[in-house]
Parts: structure tokens; sequence; C-alpha cells
């Protein structure tokens, strides 16, 4: 669980923007959302090859 300490004379919309920020670095809604559904492990090998040819290229081509 997320705390977020509102300081003296801040306004609530800044508090939300710390919170938002600190929700996304923890990763949280990520593993949310993973954590849906199941997939196998299989899957999950070849999804991460993908990414690591296609972060490959990008640098092949950035050259």
């Amino acid at each position: 669980m997320l705390i977020i300490d509102v300081r003296s004379g801040e306004s609530i919309d800044k508090a939300l923007k710390r919170y938002k920020r600190k929700s996304i670095n923890t990763r949280v809604i990520r593993e949310l959302r993973s954590r849906r559904e199941f997939t196998k492990p299989s899957v999950k090998r070849r999804k991460e090859t993908l990414k690591a040819i296609y972060r490959e290229n990008k640098m092949r081509n950035e050259d």
C-alpha cells in the first residue's frame, strides 16, 4: 500500500500527482495487470526473446 503524506500548505492536486508518480515507479499497476490472467512460461520466454530482438534491431538502426 502506498502512503503519501500531504505536506502543510500543499494542494491535493500536487499530492495526487506525487501518488501517481510513486505508483508508476513501484510498478503496482503493471503487476496487477499481469496477475489478471495466467500466462504460460513458454509464452513469457517467447515475449522476452521478441523484445530482446526488437531492442537489438532498434540499436543497430540508430547507429
